[in-house]
Parts: C-alpha cells; structure tokens; sequence
C-alpha cells in the first residue's frame, strides 16, 4: 500500500493519459479532453498530499522526499497552467487539438519519475520521457515552417545530450560496477577517480543541454520562438524544473560532482551563462528569444547554489526555482494569450506588443509584473530568489561569482525596460495582435492572473514558500 500511495502522482497521470487517448479514439472533443487531463493533474496534485504521509520512501529505482515532493508540485502545476493555456491557444487552430493534451500529460510523467530519480536508469527513463512528448509539442504547428524547425532542432540536440549523458552513465559504471546513487556514491569514494570524473563531466554535458547552459545554448533562442506558446510555456518551466532537480540530487549525493574540478567546471558554466545569457538578449527584437536568452542567464544565476553545495544550497535553489516558475508561467502565459486568435503563427515580434497598453491594461500589468520579477526588482518574487543567490555567494566567498550575477543583472533590467516601454508606446499603423476582449474571464486569463498577483504576493510575503524550502529533506542512501 505504501508503494502506491507514494507512487499515486505517477500512476494518476498515468490513467489520465490513457483516458485522454481513449477519448480521441473515441470521439474527438477538444473541451472534453482539456477538462479529463485538467481534472487529472488536479488530482495527482492533491495525492501528493497523501505522499508526503509517506515520505521520506525509497525503492532502488525512486526516492520519494521531500525534495521529490517539491519537483513533482512544480512540475504538476506547470502542466496545469500550460493545459489551460493550450485550451485558448488551441482554439482557433486548423488542425487536430487534442493530441496536444496527451503528449502534455506524457511529457509531465517523465517529469515526476525524474524528480525522484535515484538510479541512472530512472534518470534516463525520466529524461527520455521528459524529452520526447516535447519534439512532438514544439513541432505541433507543424505548417508554420519555424515550429517545425524548432521540433527537428530540439530532436537533434537532445539525441545528442542523452548520448554525452549515455557516456556518462557508462563511465560511472565502468569505475563501480553500480548505477544506483547510492551504490555510485559508495564507489566513487572521495577521490572519484579518472573514470568517475569523466563521467561525471559527460552527465553535466547532457544536463547541460537540457538545462541550456553556456556553452550548450545555441538551440535555446530557436526553440523558444518556433515552438507554440504552450509548448515553449512548458519547455521553460516543467521540463527545466525536472533537470535541475535531478541535477541538485547528484551534486549533493555523489563525490565525484563534489571533486573541485566539477566544482571549477560548474563555476565557469554558471559565470559564463550568466553573462553570455544577457548579452545575446540585449540585442534581441523578438519577446520569445529574449525569453530564452534570459533564461540561460536565470539558469546560470541557480546554478550558483549548485557550486557552492552547502549550507543553503538546496534551500537557496528550491526558493529560486519557484519564483522562476511562477514568473515565466506569467511571462509566456501573456505571450500565449495574446498569440490565442491569430493563426498565422506566435505573437512573438516585439512590434506586435506596441502599445498593448491601450488596447489590454490589465495583460499588460501581468506582463510587466512578470518582467520586473525577472530583472529582480523588490517587491516581486523574482528579488527574493536573487537575493538568496546572492547571499549564499556572499557567504560562501565566490565573490567572482556574485559579481557576475551583479552584472548581468545590470545588463538584464536595460532589455526588460525596453520591453516594458514598447507595451506602453502609442501604437502607430502596425500589424495589430490582440488577445480575446474577454481574456479575463477565460481560465487563461484567471490563471495569468493569478500568476502575477503570486508574483507579487511571494515578493511581499515570502515566508511560506522560504519554510518550505528550509525543510525539504533529501534521502541519502
């Protein structure tokens, strides 16, 4: 019964996949199949209430703690809000809607067993599941020549990350003989020897990728801007929430990530995310690519909680990781709403924002909200998770680190003021893009609202999610 009971997230996700499939075989209904895979995120979200009865539980393959826990709520309400959002993007498209929804529920799965992770073979299953719904997800526009692009760029470059991480994976073996952490931690020893270094290093390179790090970023821009709003919406929240999860498990388990040349190498791809990340977005006319510029240098900004590893490094990173999410759901979620009624493809070009203002205040408060979270300005949520960064840099003495985080946060706030005065400019004769008139009443609209008065709210009142960061629990084996 425990198994089940910790296992329920997964399994109601699940069934919930299999009743959407059914559904389409069926009878095609695109209202129908939003309300089933609602209605089952929604419950997978309130098992975990009964999960955490449970944990801390470990099997060989999956620990479910409270860090587990933690990945699983991100990951579910991400889906969440990606499925509402996908119901008014989906509306007016020419073309089957519903498969949508099924490889949204697939993708989400892959998420939950990759959060709580803690073998290399659920790690591979986990990503893999992750990865693929995606391909289909980005190219699901498949007549817009850029969607297509998007899904056959993600497909390449993530064949290629599982084969660094692969041979990762087989190097680590190579020096143990074991594929559970437990058993890799026990192996490796402290020293971690050549091979387990080189394993380690090849399984950062996959993670990498995923994550859209520096030097790994070049498909980030691209993907983000062909890819549908509910696609890219999950791509940058869910599916980035699941990497670093799995990330901060082995930094924090296995000796061979805590060898100070992982540390070095963690420390240059964090400076130079960080920078790079915000200098390519500088020079960027297209909302969706600085969006994906921005969040390789938000990436690089966590990932200083991974280098330093102590401390309150798991509750500096559990903290970041919310405000992230809760804001880049609302950044895209604006996008997403406004690209809703034009099929001719994603409101994505900064002119189609030109003076939104006048025509949509409200999204635009939402929208502005949400880009003064990202730049870290007080009272939103994204300076609470800045300051944590900076903070534990302090303390930890990477001051080379905290500079840059300074830094591109400089560089950051020029790009997103340039957004933010292009919302409020009076618009001349351009091509007009618009959300519906009644957006706000729509479950969209509720949920990018909702988004933002939470931005606002955790930039306020931060205590809650800061608690419950302070007590995540990771099971050691």
């Amino acid at each position: 019964m425990t198994y089940l009971i910790a296992l329920l997230p997964l399994i109601l996700v699940c069934a919930t996949a299999v009743a959407v499939m059914l559904g389409i075989a069926w009878q095609r209904h695109h209202a129908s199949t939003v309300l089933t895979a609602v209605v089952g995120l929604n419950l997978a979200l309130l098992s975990l209430v009964a999960v955490h009865q449970v944990a801390p539980f470990e099997t060989l393959l999956v620990a479910v703690d409270g860090l587990a826990i933690f990945g699983a709520v991100l990951v579910l309400v991400s889906t969440l809000a990606c499925a509402t959002l996908a119901h008014a993007y989906l509306e007016h498209y020419r073309g089957p809607r519903e498969e949508f929804y099924l490889l949204l529920l697939c993708a989400a799965a892959g998420g939950l067993v990759l959060v709580s992770s803690r073998h290399m073979a659920t790690l591979f299953f986990g990503l893999e599941l992750l990865s693929m719904p995606l391909y289909g997800m980005l190219a699901y526009a498949f007549h817009e020549r850029r969607s297509l692009e998007a899904g056959i760029k993600y497909l390449v470059l993530s064949a290629a990350a599982t084969a660094f991480l692969l041979f990762g994976m087989a190097l680590a073996y190579a020096q143990t003989g074991r594929l559970d952490l437990a058993g890799l931690t026990a192996g490796l020893g402290e020293g971690g020897g050549a091979w387990g270094l080189a394993g380690a290093g090849l399984i950062l390179v996959g993670l990498g990728f995923k994550l859209s790090l520096v030097p790994f970023h070049l498909w980030t821009p691209d993907v983000y801007e062909g890819g549908p709003g509910p696609a890219a919406t999950f791509l940058a929240s869910a599916s980035k929430v699941a990497v670093v999860i799995v990330l901060l498990r082995l930094v924090i388990e296995s000796p061979a990530f805590a060898h100070v040349g992982v540390h070095q190498i963690l420390a240059v791809l964090a400076f130079a995310s960080m920078l790079i990340g915000n200098l390519l977005a500088l020079t960027q006319a297209n909302l969706k690519r600085l969006l994906g510029y921005s969040s390789i240098a938000h990436f690089g900004y966590l990932l200083v909680a991974l280098v330093v590893a102590e401390g309150l490094a798991v509750e500096t990173a559990a903290v970041y990781l919310v405000m992230y999410v809760v804001t880049t759901l609302g950044a895209f979620g604006v996008v997403t709403l406004v690209s809703s009624r034009d099929i001719s493809g994603d409101a994505a070009a900064l002119h189609h924002y030109r003076g939104l203002f006048w025509r949509r205040p409200y999204l635009t408060a939402v929208l502005t909200v949400a880009l003064l979270s990202l730049a870290g300005i007080p009272f939103t949520a994204g300076f609470i998770g800045k300051f944590y960064i900076v903070a534990l840099g302090v303390e930890a003495g990477r001051w080379w680190l905290v500079g840059g985080l300074i830094v591109g946060s400089a560089i950051g706030l020029y790009y997103y003021l340039r957004v933010m005065v292009t919302l409020y400019l009076v618009e001349p004769g351009m091509q007009r893009h618009d959300a519906p008139h009644d957006w706000g009443t729509r479950a969209g609209g509720v949920v990018v609202l909702g988004l933002a008065a939470l931005v606002v709210l955790l930039g306020v009142y931060p205590t809650p999610i800061i608690e419950w960061a302070a007590a995540l629990g990771v099971a050691h084996g």
